[in-house]
């Protein structure tokens, strides 16, 4: 598997994994490799650096790797500085907030039912229940059923924040 850094003609940078050069190069020609930010199939490789393994670890007689460090003010000197959290790029915070604001607005206007959400979905279509907006737990078999029965569904996105 390889690595591509894609760009598409509006400047949007994404990333995709592809089986060669060769398979990159089949579904580009064919319009398949698209830009998940705007949909456009005018997407080319950005330049990228590659990755190279590293010879020297474990010899003894290789120099340490010396990365700076950042000098401290000796007026405000302060605890041990915690890593720096990575910063998300921009459309991924507008996805993060969109899915935040969507599972927000499911949990202030439907009821939360928990795991009788196969049992009351079914109730509500077949004119069993009330019809109301609901949400709760289902399995993937469960909700397939569903599905299949005409029971139209949709997953609640996580919050965005949750670590899985």
């Amino acid at each position: 598997m390889i690595r591509f850094t894609l760009a598409c003609d509006s400047g949007h940078q994404f990333e995709s994994w592809f089986p060669s050069n060769a398979a990159y190069d089949e579904q580009s020609a064919r319009g398949l490799v698209t830009c998940p930010f705007c949909d456009s199939a005018r997407v080319a490789k950005a330049p990228m650096a590659p990755a190279v393994a590293r010879t020297d670890r474990g010899r003894a007689d290789a120099p340490a790797l010396q990365l700076p460090v950042p000098a401290r003010s000796a007026e405000a000197p302060g605890p041990a500085e915690a890593p720096m959290p990575m910063i998300a790029a921009e459309p991924e915070r507008q996805l993060r907030a969109l899915l935040r604001a969507v599972r927000e607005h499911v949990v202030a206007s439907a009821e939360h039912v928990g795991d009788r959400f196969a049992d009351e979905a079914r109730a509500i279509h077949y004119g069993d229940a009330e019809g109301r907006a609901i949400y709760g737990e289902a399995s993937p078999q469960e909700a397939r059923a569903l599905l299949d029965e005409g029971i139209d569904v949709m997953p609640l996105p996580p919050a965005p924040d949750d670590r899985h």
